[in-house]
């Protein structure tokens, strides 16, 4: 990996360059009194930097191929570090014999102080490469756990969201079906109105289900034969007011949140025509939408589930990553739900 780095021909040089610099600023040659030209100094080192370096890239595809993957990672990295150390000795005695025999016509002999100090430079310097090279490795390994771990929670959110999503429709089935199967035995004229009704609302809700947002005033326009259906089964028992300027009906909500809560309304309130339910909509000046009902609960005969408040709140937490705001207090009750502006929310989940 880092081996084989595009500009490593560049960090030779650098690195070659860099020791040198170093040794002429400790006087090395001067103290081991090695009469060697400055230039002759540079290159041996600049050869010994690319020998080490170059016998590790070949033999770096090796050992991933013969002990591969993370469970042979410390095994594999002792042997690359000691294999790759004796070829890049092997490299520096041949590179201080040359230059002994055919550049500078010294004895052999005198190159053991020089062949000294070159085998302690390639040693130090194989270790800076194979630390470097493990850092990489880790980092790459890191990302990708990184990644991996990141992937196995938007896949484990989009099924809680699609699980969380199903509940919707068993419930709106059930109630509405009960009222054509009644307005249908008795031969209403309301029956052909209600089938149009129910079929608007369903197309909608097949048509969108699977949306994480959707517009605002395709919403609203939605509730419009949601009431009607709604006016069948709580005939002169419900009231709606939906009170939304235009300027926030471009912005985005999660889908059937409105009738979602509508439905929780009528579930845990009394509503007849004695005690008629009123229900209302309205935008507010904070990029939020509210639904208030008037509280008159019915009595209950055991602890509440609260499936369609936990249904919204965990949607919008899954989907935008926002909270919603239920207040209750003696009078009424209201679900306040956040608008989203869609460049916002695509801006959160890049």
């Amino acid at each position: 990996m880092f081996f084989n780095h595009k500009y490593r021909y560049v960090f030779i040089l650098l690195l070659a360059a860099y020791t040198y610099i170093n040794t002429e600023l400790c006087q090395v040659y001067t103290y081991f009194q090695i009469n060697i030209h400055w230039y002759y100094s540079f290159v041996v080192i600049l050869l010994i930097t690319f020998f080490t370096w170059e016998a590790n890239r070949l033999l770096s595809p090796v050992f991933e191929k013969w002990l591969p993957g993370n469970e042979h990672i410390i095994r594999r990295s002792v042997l690359f570090f000691f294999v790759g150390l004796s070829v890049a000795y092997l490299a520096t005695i041949g590179v201080n014999l040359f230059f002994a025999s055919i550049i500078l016509h010294e004895p052999q002999a005198s190159i053991l102080n020089p062949l000294k100090l070159t085998l302690i430079y390639t040693s130090l310097i194989n270790l800076l490469l194979h630390l470097l090279n493990l850092v990489m490795v880790y980092q790459k390994e890191f990302k990708t756990k990184e990644l991996e771990a990141e992937e196995l929670k938007r896949m484990h959110a989009q099924a809680e969201l699609s699980a969380i999503k199903q509940q919707i429709n068993p419930h709106f089935l059930f109630n509405n079906l009960n009222v054509l199967s009644g307005l249908v035995m008795q031969q209403s004229a309301d029956a052909n109105h209600f089938i149009e009704a129910f079929s608007k609302v369903y197309m909608h809700i097949l048509n969108n289900h699977n949306k994480e947002l959707i517009e605002l005033d395709k919403e609203l326009n939605f509730l419009q034969p949601y009431f009607f259906l709604l006016k069948q089964r709580f005939p002169d028992a419900i009231e709606l007011d939906i009170d939304v300027p235009e300027r926030y009906k471009s912005h985005y909500i999660i889908p059937v949140a409105l009738q979602m809560l509508v439905e929780n309304a009528i579930k845990h309130n009394i509503v007849s025509k004695k005690r008629p339910l009123y229900i209302k909509i309205y935008a507010n000046g904070n990029k939020t939408i509210s639904v208030i009902n008037k509280l008159q609960p019915k009595q209950q005969t055991g602890p509440g589930s609260n499936i369609g408040l936990n249904n919204i709140r965990k949607r919008y937490e899954l989907t935008a990553g926002k909270e919603i705001i239920i207040i209750k207090d003696e009078s009424s009750f209201s679900v306040t739900l956040p608008l989203i502006e869609i460049n916002t929310y695509e801006g959160t989940n890049n």
